[in-house]
């Protein structure tokens, strides 16, 4: 990380990153081009394993580019504001969290598990837990980030 200064290692503040943001932005490999898409999440954030559950449609691109290749990324924000006034650009800027990652994304197979990650995603997102059926679970594909390495950073300024 080129800003040491920014860099989060504390594992509260990580995982105040987790909680308050509310959209992943999951990057595949497409040809020549990268593909990202914004999704909803839930996680897993213990010990060295930070993990997020994504779901989606059964059939589509998303679904054919984690087929085809499992190398991703994912980056997520929160408290993004910008600050500065005044009619000089160069005085602006920004506060900000971030997490990126890099790591292995696949389609969910085992019914338990695409239950389980249905059911962070839900308390990531609403704050509220919910029973989800085998039946519900088996309408999506629900897709698993394991991250080989990651890395957060903050900018707070005035």
């Amino acid at each position: 990380m080129r800003r040491a200064d920014r860099e989060l290692t504390d594992r509260e503040e990580i995982k105040r990153i987790l909680e308050e943001a509310k959209v992943l932005r999951l990057g595949l490999k497409d040809g020549d081009y990268p593909y990202i898409v914004p999704l909803h999440y839930g996680y897993i954030y213990e010990g060295d394993v930070l993990r997020f559950y994504m779901h989606g449609a059964k059939a589509g691109k998303k679904y054919d580019l984690v087929k085809a290749d499992s190398h991703a990324f994912v980056e997520l924000d929160c408290a993004v504001e910008t600050t500065g006034e005044g009619d000089v650009a160069c005085v602006y800027g920004a506060n900000y969290a971030s997490l990126m990652a890099r790591g292995e994304v696949t389609a969910v197979e085992d019914p338990e598990e695409k239950i389980a990650g249905l059911k962070l995603l839900m308390r990531a997102q609403t704050g509220r837990d919910f029973e989800i059926t085998a039946q519900q679970a088996a309408g999506v594909t629900v897709f698993r980030f394991d991250a080989t390495a990651y890395s957060a950073k903050k900018r707070r300024i005035g």
